[in-house]
């Protein structure tokens, strides 16, 4: 099986609680990690702080997140590591060649995510028509920017 596409490396990790203050307490004023942004979306139920370790293309986030109603779908907070954010070099293609080989996406398609690259998600769990699921785990797909897929091929030796 030929992919058409590379998983580069962790663009994110996404933490769920029901007080971003708490969460803070430990990324922020333990760890150290600066809050570089927020993003607050009603429509997937969340107020998050974007931090970040390390930094250039290596750089990934730790999203800080709360929900903005505890009592509505998604439920970011019931879940307290809410989801992976894995770089990929050509989400367009990952998504066909990816669905097209059973892997369920969940609703939403591929569009702009809170760091403002394009995103998508793969669903938790599998179903009858796609069989291949996160096994429990929200794991979503980010395009790359061009200096982040050229450092990966630099490390890489390509």
């Amino acid at each position: 099986m030929t992919r058409p596409f590379k998983v580069l490396g962790i663009q994110q990790i996404a933490i769920g609680g029901p007080s971003k203050a708490k969460l803070r307490t430990l990324w922020v004023d333990m760890f150290g990690l600066e809050v570089s942004s927020t993003f607050v979306s009603e429509r997937e139920n969340v107020d998050e702080d974007i931090c970040a370790m390390g930094s250039g293309p290596f750089k990934v986030e730790v999203d800080l997140m709360q929900p903005l109603d505890p009592e509505k779908k998604p439920a970011v907070h019931t879940t307290p590591l809410n989801h992976v954010g894995l770089w990929i070099d050509d989400l367009p293609k990952a998504v066909d060649w990816l669905s097209a080989n059973g892997v369920r996406f969940a609703p939403g398609g591929i569009r702009k995510g809170a760091a403002g690259f394009d995103i998508t998600f793969l669903h938790p769990k599998g179903n009858e028509e796609f069989p291949i699921g996160g096994e429990g785990v929200l794991i979503e797909l980010v395009q790359a920017p061009p200096e982040v897929v050229a450092a990966f091929a630099r490390l890489a030796g390509q």
